[in-house]
Parts: structure tokens; C-alpha cells; sequence
């Protein structure tokens, strides 16, 4: 996912890429559905990895929900990150109040009822709907396929997780220094949730990509470069 990214900070930062645990190449035996009923448990695991790596004081780059869990993980272990840079982060998704998430309880419930029911329809369903880019159908495939390839019980536990968690409050208690970016077009976190974790960071930037869809890592990865050095070429030394 991360392919058209990495390489463009590789002569300046050491990089390192995971999967989280139950996706990607990650060691399903490792998965406890009580530790990952909730993202603490992805942000322990994150906090993990640094810690045995001995990063402190580095970039955390996260994509949709796990750009929440980098936010977390930076909370408990304020040493580890300087920066976060979060595309398409969306604290919640469904609306509240005077909150707009994206989604109503019932589309929320619907959704995992038909992942719950059917989670290869549910992927060819979603894949291209996420990504969007119809224009591009492969983005959209490769992104069914990624979803297709996840263990199904897993993939159902962490779409709970992810469309039911609630982590508004986290925001505020963020030390690092964060840039946002926004697609222009996201059917999953819209522009207002991007807006709203601009404001309830302490220190935030804030970029409005013309990319579209969820997915700018795959979809637009010149543009999110280029707003990534943007942004780490401005810190302070």
C-alpha cells in the first residue's frame, strides 16, 4: 500500500514498514480478539515496534484508521513520535450532534451486516466504492483483493472496531506535530472530519488534496509526496 510512498523518503529516513496483526503477512497465531477489541491494541503493538526498533523522535505515517492508531500510540508514548502525518483520518464515523462522521448508525449497522453476511460481496462492493477513481478500475481491484485476502473472522472484528470506535477525545492530548490530508471527494472520512481533526489537534497542518476517493497513497502518490515534504521539510531543527 505504501509502494508509490517509501521510496521518496528513503535517502533521508530510515524506513520501516508492518502489517498489522491479522493482515498482510502478519502471523495470524498472534491475533487476540480481547487485545484488539479496541485500537489500544494496534497502538500497543505500534509502541511495540518502536520501543524494540529504538525509535524516538520519528515520523509516523498512517492511512484512514490506522492514522487514529498512530494518534493513540502517540499519546501513550509521547517520546516516540515528533510527527505525525495522517491521510484520510477520521476519529468517528458515525454522526453525532453537532458532528459529522459520514454516516448514520443505521448505514454503519448495515455495513457490517452485509461484511458480516458475505464478506467477498462486501470487498467487490466496497474495494472500488473506497478507492474511488472509477476512472481507474485496478485501484479499485487491488484494493478488493487486499480485503479479500484478510482472514475473514479478522476482517469482520476490525471493521467492528474501526466503524464503531469513538476517538474524538484522543485528539486534543496529541503532542506531535501532525499534518492532515484530505482527498477532496471521500466517501469514507468527507471533508468536514478532516476539518475537525485539524481543529482538535493542538498542532496541526492542513491540506486539501484535488485527489479523490480514500486512498491517496495509491490513487495520487506524487501529490502526497510532495505535501509530505511540504510538511517535514518545514520542522524546525
Amino acid at each position: 500500500m505504501w509502494r508509490f510512498i517509501w521510496p521518496a523518503f528513503a535517502q533521508e529516513y530510515r524506513i520501516i514498514l508492518f502489517d498489522h496483526v491479522g493482515c498482510g503477512g502478519s502471523d495470524l497465531k498472534a491475533y487476540d480478539a480481547d487485545k484488539y477489541s479496541s485500537l489500544e491494541g494496534y497502538a500497543d503493538d505500534v509502541i511495540e515496534i518502536c520501543r524494540e526498533l529504538s525509535i524516538e523522535g520519528g515520523v509516523f505515517v498512517g492511512h484512514s484508521v490506522s492514522a487514529m492508531i498512530g494518534s493513540i500510540a502517540s499519546v501513550k508514548a509521547p517520546e516516540i513520535f515528533d510527527d505525525l502525518v495522517m491521510i484520510g483520518p477520521s476519529p468517528r464515523y458515525i454522526d453525532d450532534a453537532d458532528y459529522i462522521g459520514g454516516f448514520t448508525d443505521a448505514q454503519i449497522i448495515e455495513l457490517l451486516d452485509f461484511l458480516d453476511a458475505n464478506q467477498m460481496g462486501w470487498s467487490q462492493a466496497m474495494g472500488p466504492l473506497i478507492m474511488g477513481n472509477p476512472d481507474r478500475p485496478e485501484l479499485g481491484e487491488e484494493l478488493t483483493n487486499s480485503f479479500c485476502m484478510t482472514d475473514p473472522e479478522i476482517a469482520k472484528r476490525f471493521a467492528r472496531v474501526t466503524f464503531l470506535s469513538d476517538n474524538r477525545a484522543d485528539l486534543p492530548r496529541v503532542t506531535a506535530r501532525s499534518l492532515v490530508l484530505q482527498c477532496s471527494e471521500d466517501v469514507i472520512a468527507p471533508q468536514a472530519v478532516g476539518e475537525y481533526v485539524h481543529h482538535h489537534l493542538p498542532n496541526s497542518a492542513y491540506v486539501l488534496l484535488q485527489a479523490t476517493g480514500h486512498c491517496p497513497n495509491l490513487s495520487a502518490p506524487d501529490e502526497t509526496v510532495a505535501a509530505m515534504k511540504a510538511f517535514l521539510g518545514g520542522k524546525e531543527d
